[in-house]
Formats: C-alpha cells, structure tokens, sequence
C-alpha cells in the first residue's frame, strides 16, 4: 500500500476555507483525494475550537520539530543518571517517572525510550536486560498456590470487603502472603500496604500456621492502630490462625478465592520484585533478616507511577503523620 505524503500547508488552507463554508469532513476528503479518517485527525490535531490554517501549519512544524530532537540519553548527565537507576534495580518507568517529578512535571526522557536503549545493539552489548526485574520482554503467567485443604474457619470471602478498601482510598489495609524457600525449609512473610505499597518481609522458620501468626502479630503490633485495620490472605496453611489478629489488634481479615492470586496483586507483584533479589530454590538458611531488611528498604525507596512517584516510604511516612495524635500514641498491648 503507497504511504501518502503529510498534509501540506496548501491543503490545511483549503481545508479552512471549505470547513468554514459549511462543506462537510468527507467531501473534503474526497477533493483532496485523502481518507477521510486523516482529515478528521488533522482536524482535531490541529483545531481546538475552530481550525484555521496558520494554527495548524504552526503546531504541526513545532511538533515535527520536538519530534526530532536530540536523544535525551546523549545528555551525560541523564544517561549517568539512568545507568545508575538501573543498576539499583528501578524499571525504566521508575526512572522516567521520577525524573518527571523532580522536574516539575516536565517530561525529561519517556521510559520507551530506556527500554529501546536497553534492547538495543550496545545495550545487548552492555547486557543491561540484566537489569530488569524479570530480564525478559514478555510477561510470565502467574499462579495461585493450592488452597488449605483442612479449610479456614471463620474466613470471610473477598467480595465482603468495602468498596473504600477495594478503592485503596483509607490507609492500613493489608495483604499477606509468604515465600517459600529451597525445599520448603524456612520462608518469608510479606506484607504489603494496599494504598501506599509500603512493602515488609520477614523470616520465618516455617511456613504454617503457628509462624505464619507470630509474624503477623510481631510486624502489625508494631504499628498505630489506625495504620492495621485489615488483612487480605491467600488460603495458605499460615493463615490458619488469622483470628488471633481479631482477637489481639481488632483487624478484620478477607480471604481471596482460590487460585485467585490477582485478588491481593500488590502483594504479589512486590514479591515477583523480592524474587530477583532472593530467586527461587535458593536455601533461606544463608539469608539473615538483616540482609533480607536491605532489600526490603531498597525496594520501598523506588518511586511508584501509581503514587505519582513518591516512593512507599515517602507515601507511608506522610500517610502516618495524618493519623490523629499518631505522635503521642504508644503500643500498650
């Protein structure tokens, strides 16, 4: 099929003079000899109220011209900048985003952009793919883990939970979830703060019930009760004693349905992140809490799109300080 060439300048003239006659798009479409899809574009691209030529020729040079400029990864500093960003495990949608809010919102490089340097011939060559979270272009298929045949008692189902916790609009709701380590010895309970993705994770000597509770206990404990209102399980053998949280912090707790893992997905995506650093089938006996809480503090120091790039931290830390008289309150369980 024969490309066209772009609109003309004569064209956008002609275009103006019949539109303000009263001759309809498609006619106009038909003497030009263009498809009438390509003059509405041009009409819209071009005419905010009402289209006029020397508008349109000037908005069409200027963005044929911001179109070709200089690769913003020529720039040393960006490409220092970026090179840095990767190297400490942010996507480039990470470093993109965050640059935009350091600069007052103006774009500075499109994460595209980063993605083409990185599959490129002297990105291959640098093999900065290693990089990525998952160091491949195409996503892999997710799966829930098997359901606890014994069953839960007292679980309430997903659908019950307010639409407030399903909207992320109130701070302190939760979702819980565990890794497992090489040979099911030792594993890793993680939780993750559904409005501002703050991510937590620790070491436990088993995954069931007994330590699955213990940690939960331990981390929300730590926590205002205004920042533990619930928790969103999966229905894995930890959870067993979920009512405990009930009983001792007053937290409600949901449960997906089975095989449904996308139902707590910001749990789950964080810990796809966790697996980079620590990957499947590796012993959790070498991994100490220290080093696992290094991870953990870098992963939440990443600006998120979703909090308009602040990072967790930064969204969990601003969250506390509207918690009414969150600096007089004090642990007293």
């Amino acid at each position: 099929m024969k490309r066209q060439p772009k609109i003309q300048a004569w064209e956008r003239d002609k275009i103006a003079a019949w539109l303000s006659a009263g001759v309809s798009v498609r006619s106009i479409a038909r003497q030009l000899g263009r498809s009438h899809s390509s003059i509405l574009a041009e009409i819209k691209r071009n005419g905010s109220s009402s289209y006029q030529a020397i508008k349109a020729n000037e908005l069409a040079v200027s963005r044929n011209t911001a179109s070709r400029r200089t690769n913003p990864l020529k720039d040393p500093v960006i490409y220092s900048y970026v090179l840095r960003k990767l190297r400490s495990g942010w996507s480039p949608e990470e470093i993109a985003g965050r640059l935009k809010r350091d600069n007052d919102g103006e774009t500075v490089i499109c994460h595209e952009t980063i993605y083409r340097y990185i599959y490129s011939l002297e990105g291959k060559q640098r093999d900065l793919s290693q990089y990525l979270i998952r160091r491949h272009k195409k996503r892999r298929t997710w799966y829930g883990r098997h359901q606890y045949q014994r069953g839960i008692s007292n679980r309430v189902s997903i659908d019950l939970r307010p639409k407030e916790i399903n909207a992320r609009q109130e701070f302190g709701h939760w979702e819980v979830d565990s890794v497992e380590g090489k040979a099911h010895k030792k594993g890793i309970h993680t939780f993750a703060e559904r409005k501002t993705r703050l991510y937590k994770a620790t070491l436990i000597e088993n995954i069931d019930s007994e330590f699955g509770v213990e940690a939960q206990l331990n981390t929300f404990k730590s926590l205002p009760p205004k920042a533990r209102l619930s928790a969103t399980f999966d229905n894995g053998r930890e959870n067993y004693n979920h009512t405990k949280l009930k009983i001792h912090l007053r937290m409600n707790t949901y449960f997906c349905d089975p095989n449904c893992a996308w139902q707590k997905g910001t749990n789950e995506h964080f810990n796809g992140i966790l697996r980079r650093y620590i990957p499947k089938k590796t012993d959790l006996t070498t991994i100490s809490q220290f080093e696992l809480d290094e991870i953990i503090e870098e992963i939440n120091n990443r600006p998120l799109k979703c909090l308009n790039w602040e990072t967790p931290n930064e969204a969990f830390t601003r969250e506390l300080q509207l918690i009414t008289n969150y600096q007089g309150w004090s642990d007293s369980k």
